[in-house]
């Protein structure tokens, strides 16, 4: 599947119970990208369960309140959906988000105005047209270096860092 942004406006309502797990992604991923929150209780439920590499999030309130986070920091979030590929039930999505860390604090770290290039995959199970679980893996070093977070790759600070850490390894017993 080629890489691809919103073709336009998402459906006004969602695929349905007998849509395959891969067309409710691709309708969730054109929801996300209309920054609203509130249409993904469609197929959220009081079990649906969001893991990301900092926190998991259970139920619609809490999914739906990590999302109007996200949309409150970036507010020019944009989701695109580079490869899918689904199997009884399952899908694994590969995206990447791209915006501008321009808006509210995002998981405790301030507004930086930096632009955020970030590559990620969802394994994401679907039932009956319902998002029961989705496992977010994401590069964390890449977006802590993206907002300031973490020294710029091959700087001097991240040359001394990475030596530092090799050397503790090599002391350790």
């Amino acid at each position: 599947m080629p890489s691809r942004p919103s073709a336009g406006p998402p459906a006004p309502t969602p695929p349905g119970a007998d849509a395959s797990p891969g067309e409710v992604m691709r309708w969730v991923f054109d929801i996300v990208n209309t920054h609203s929150s509130a249409p993904l209780r469609a197929v959220l439920s009081a079990e649906t369960r969001l893991r990301l590499p900092d926190a998991t999030h259970r139920g619609v309130e809490e999914i739906l309140r990590f999302w109007d986070g996200l949309f409150a920091a970036v507010p020019d979030l944009t989701v695109t959906m580079q490869a899918m590929a689904e199997q009884d039930g399952t899908v694994f999505v590969r995206w990447t988000l791209t915006g501008t860390h321009s808006g509210t604090a995002w998981a405790g770290v301030a507004a930086s105005g930096a632009r955020i290039d970030l590559d990620g995959v969802d394994h994401v199970t679907v039932a009956d047209g319902v998002i029961t679980s989705d496992f977010v893996v994401l590069d964390q070093l890449q977006l802590a270096r993206q907002v300031g977070l973490a020294p710029a790759q091959g700087s001097r600070v991240d040359v001394a860092l990475r030596r530092g850490s090799g050397l503790l390894a090599r002391l350790r017993p």
